[in-house]
């Protein structure tokens, strides 16, 4: 059975709680849009494309079956997490259908069934670039878990495991919420994909070591010149990458871009409660007194991405001229 991160009754959202994952398989059932907004800002539900999808549905909770004013439900829901375009991208697409009069249940629907074929269409392509039995390292988590099904980055392995080309997979633990180890893995067990998971700062020898052939990463927004925000940790993994020339590869849909950021500095990088690096699932690994940065993300230049995957295309070495031309801006 294909994993899912949510899934869609009428007047109801279930999310499968993704900071029980892989000890406890949970399930909670929302029926209200603030509830939807809390589970997506305590990464109950995480990874762009799913938060997009998840806040659809909850903007339908909200309009649809609660009755609420349409624009606190949007300010809600848009307000639960900065960096990620494609909550902004979900949410200004059911705004338009609720103003020309359509049915907001069916454009959620839509932008979830669009994802999973997005999805499909950059793991084919993606497969492309790797090599048979390539050891592809990863970080954070980009599969289904991540988006409405099959994943970005992580789907482009799954095409090359499913097409017999045998990839094996460096998993990132990525702290501090560990989603390489508890999520990436996990999903790795359940399609039978041979992996093992690494400490975040083991990368670089394994690198030197000639053990990664290429490190394949997700994306939360890309600029209109291929600066791209991803989760924190990506930045030292593509630099890591250029030193000992391994391709670094970004999976992403196009609704990933942001058109009106040309350059890295202009995204809005997310900064989380410090009591996250403090503590690791209810166990203090530091000091109390001890204060701690913990930002979320962080940005990675274009001149290190040896080219961007996306459902309309490959864009190798980006620069503004070609994301512009596919695009069509």
């Amino acid at each position: 059975m294909e994993v899912k991160a949510f899934v869609w009754e009428p007047g109801r959202l279930k999310l499968l709680n993704q900071l029980k994952l892989p000890r406890k398989e949970e399930w909670l059932e929302l029926t209200d849009y603030r509830a939807v907004a809390e589970a997506i800002k305590n990464m109950v539900v995480r990874g762009a494309p799913a938060i997009g999808c998840v806040a659809a549905y909850g903007f339908v909770l909200g309009v649809k079956y609660q009755k609420e004013d349409p624009q606190k439900v949007y300010e809600t829901l848009k307000n639960t997490r900065p960096t990620a375009v494609n909550l902004f991208w979900a949410l200004e697409r059911m705004q338009k259908v609720l103003k020309e009069g359509g049915d907001l249940e069916e454009e959620a629907r839509s932008i979830e069934r669009e994802d999973y074929e997005t999805n499909l269409k950059i793991g084919e392509l993606g497969r492309r670039l790797l090599p048979e039995g390539a050891k592809v390292l990863t970080h954070c988590n980009t599969g289904a878990l991540a988006t409405a099904g099959w994943g970005t980055a992580l789907g482009v392995i799954r095409s090359a495991h499913r097409a017999g080309q045998r990839p094996f997979v460096w998993v990132d633990e990525t702290r501090p919420y560990l989603q390489g180890s508890r999520l990436t893995a996990w999903e790795l067990l359940k399609e039978g994909i041979p992996h093992r998971i690494i400490t975040d700062n083991a990368a670089g020898f394994l690198m030197k070591k000639g053990l990664v052939d290429a490190v394949i990463v997700g994306a939360d927004r890309i600029t209109r010149r291929g600066d791209t925000a991803n989760k924190i940790g990506t930045y030292s993994l593509a630099v890591l990458a250029k030193e000992h020339g391994v391709p670094f590869f970004v999976a992403a849909p196009t609704s990933t871009f942001d058109p009106g950021l040309v350059s890295g500095e202009e995204i809005p990088i997310e900064e989380r409660s410090p009591e996250e690096v403090k503590n690791c699932f209810g166990c203090q690994i530091a000091p109390a007194e001890s204060d701690a940065l913990h930002l979320g993300f962080d940005v990675t230049p274009a001149e290190l991405i040896t080219a961007i995957i996306t459902e309309k295309g490959i864009v190798e070495n980006p620069t503004e001229e070609k994301i512009k031309k596919l695009l069509n801006l």
